[in-house]
Parts: structure tokens; sequence; C-alpha cells
């Protein structure tokens, strides 16, 4: 039977400092902007500069779109570094806050919040599969949330990764003829589709922001709104215990 992982969360964490939060924020805000970019001028680079659009945005339909269009070195290169970047960002978070991130992913991502809290159900029985399986920047903030050994998870995640990767590859040498079908149609209708493809991604930016915050925002913020969860988590122990929350 897989380690109950929940067992492993600690009231007891180690903040980081302002400076080394930053060194986490900074670069998923990068990560995040790039990806926004990737969506947005796909039709322009997935058959002229197709190692361009997978560094950009390693999304699983890029990198079927593209896999026939690069050499087995340079999608396995670029694939694995691209979606390995912010795994170990958004676990330390999780080792670093411990419930008070996972309770800002579920408020960040509201729309997935109740399939989150059932994944993260689920994580505590069956961590390393699903890493293995999924190995997204969610389930990576649960596994430091949960504790997860470093070395056990960066193996997992690593292998989950390169097994991702190399089912894709399979895929496009099995579907070689109507993914070059796709991708010539696209480029045919390149201008049309560059423009559908900057509206949508604009669209959802501007739906993130009506509904509150959007991504990046939320991840400038980022100290502000994991100090506010904390803060959120004391007043629940304090009330639970029918006392008043410490303050510094």
């Amino acid at each position: 039977m897989a380690e109950d992982l929940t067992t492993r969360r600690s009231p007891e964490r180690r903040r980081p400092s302002r400076r080394t939060l930053t060194l986490v924020s900074v670069p998923l805000i990068v990560i995040t902007v790039a990806s926004y970019v990737g969506d947005a001028i796909a039709p322009t680079l997935v058959d002229t500069h197709p190692a361009w659009l997978m560094a950009l945005n390693s999304r699983t339909r890029n990198l079927a779109l593209v896999t026939n269009e690069v050499d087995p070195w340079t999608f396995y290169g670029i694939g694995i570094t691209r979606l390995l970047l912010s795994d170990p960002l958004f676990f330390l978070l999780g080792y670093w806050y411990g419930d008070a991130a996972v309770a800002w992913m579920e408020r960040r991502t509201n729309t997935w919040g109740t399939m989150l809290r059932q994944v993260e159900q689920w994580f505590g029985k069956a961590a390393y599969p699903i890493i293995f399986v999924a190995p997204n920047s969610y389930v990576c903030l649960f596994a430091g949330a949960a504790g997860m050994p470093v070395k056990a998870f960066f193996a997992v995640n690593l292998a989950g990764t390169v097994a991702r990767l190399w089912l894709v590859r399979r895929f496009g040498e099995a579907f070689e003829a109507p993914i070059d079908d796709v991708v010539g149609w696209i480029g045919e209708y390149r201008l049309p589709l560059l423009a559908l493809s900057i509206g949508l991604v604009v669209l959802s930016i501007l739906l993130e922001a009506k509904k509150g915050e959007t991504e990046v925002e939320s991840l400038a913020h980022l100290e502000e709104e994991l100090e506010e969860e904390l803060d959120a988590e004391a007043a629940e122990a304090a009330e639970r215990e029918g006392g008043a929350p410490d303050r510094d």
C-alpha cells in the first residue's frame, strides 16, 4: 500500500524570506506569460519554429502538433526542460506553506476547486501514481504540502514527464499523416487562426480579471495572499480551540 502522505504534514514549517519567495514567484510569472504568448502565436510557430513553440508552451496539443517537426533530441530535451521548469517551484510553495498553499491554489483556480479537493483526497493514498500520471503544478504543490521526500518527488516527476513525452512521440508516429494535414491547414489559414488564438488568450485573461484577479496578478501578490491564507488558517484553529489567534 502506498504511504499515506497526509500524515506527513507538519504545522511547523520554515517560512522563506521575502527574497527567497521572490526567487520562486518571478520565474512562475515569466513561465505563465510565456505560456500565454505561446498560446497566442502558436499558429505562426507550429510549422516554422516548432522548438520555440515547445519552449513557450509545452501543453500536450502543442507537443503532438510539433513532434514530427523536430528530432528526438530536440523533442525530449526541450520537452523535459519546459515541463519540469515550474514543478519544483510549486513543490517548494507547498513545502513552505502546507495547507495554506493548497487553499491558495484552490482559491486561485476556483473553477477547479472542487476537483482539486478531490485530487488532494486521492493524493493522500496514491501520491506516487498520481505524480507519475499527472505531474502538473497542482499535484506538485500537493506533494510539497504533504512533505513528500524531495528525491522521491523528483524521481517520480521526471519518470512521469518522460513517459508522457514518449507517449506523445508514439502518438505522433502512429498518426503522422493526419497531424501533418492539421499542421498544413494551420499554415494555410495562419492569419485568421492567429487572430483567433490571440483573441482567445485576451478573452481568457479578461475573464480572469472579471472574476477578481488574473493568474499573473495572483503570482505577483504571492506573499500577501499566502500570508492571508495563513492568517485565516490560524483564525480557524483558534476558533476551534475557543481562543484568539496569536499575532506577532
